[in-house]
């Protein structure tokens, strides 16, 4: 499948819907070849203009997909609308349902001591068939790099890779390492173990069909 793809500040987003993005990472997992998701927003766009490396790995990646209303806006403004909002936390959300149901392994890596742990507890619950491949903070800095690719190399065979290392970091850190890990799908996940271990709420639904998500994280979370 051909995906349309937007230029916004000269960064690069896809117009793909959460139906579509499903059978693509199926396709990427099923190949073996290492393939890079970003979950990017107008924040992501930002930090690219400043930061050419960062915009070369988003414009680089398998998939982009639009996490933030803002690229919504924008695109729309570039008379190039985006066909659908891709919430990067509904997105794994709905990857974990899948990977429960095609018997892919994940492997949670970044955010605070204990909070993978309490995520991969929590999606197990919701997901009883969901295979956690291992969990562990690490961290994105060179030095580490070493034993997290020995952690997940013990971890067996591991189909898709969240970190949670927050941006840039986290996406340019998959960039270093996805080629040598042996795992097809890394997804750059932001906060997103935050909100499946309930340390933190997400907005209600009647925000997030409003689309103003990121005026309830902003007012939380100044």
């Amino acid at each position: 499948m051909t995906t349309k793809r937007v230029w916004i500040l000269g960064t690069r987003v896809d117009d793909i819907t959460f139906d579509e993005a499903l059978p693509l990472i199926e396709q990427y997992i099923e190949s073996r070849r290492p393939q890079q998701i970003v979950t990017s927003n107008t924040e992501f766009v930002m930090m690219a203009r400043r930061d050419p490396a960062f915009a070369e790995v988003i414009n680089k990646a398998a998939m982009v997909i639009p996490d933030g209303i803002g690229l919504l806006w924008a695109a729309r403004l570039l008379g190039q609308p985006l066909r659908e909002h891709v919430r990067g936390t509904d997105l794994v959300e709905r990857l974990m349902a899948f990977a429960a149901q095609k018997g892919y392994r994940v492997f949670l890596l970044g955010a605070a001591p204990g909070v993978a742990e309490m995520a991969a507890a929590n999606l197990t619950g919701r997901h009883p068939d969901l295979a956690i491949a291992g969990c562990y903070t690490g961290s994105p800095h060179p030095q580490d790099e070493a034993a997290i690719a020995q952690t997940i190399h013990q971890a067996g065979r591991v189909d898709i890779l969240l970190v949670a290392f927050g941006a840039p970091a986290q996406d340019k850190w998959i960039a270093r390492n996805l080629p040598q890990l042996g795992v097809p799908v890394a997804v750059g996940v932001g906060g997103v173990f935050d909100f499946m271990s309930g340390r933190v709420k997400r907005a209600p639904g009647w925000v997030r069909r409003l689309e103003l998500e990121w005026l309830y994280r902003l007012v939380r979370q100044p």
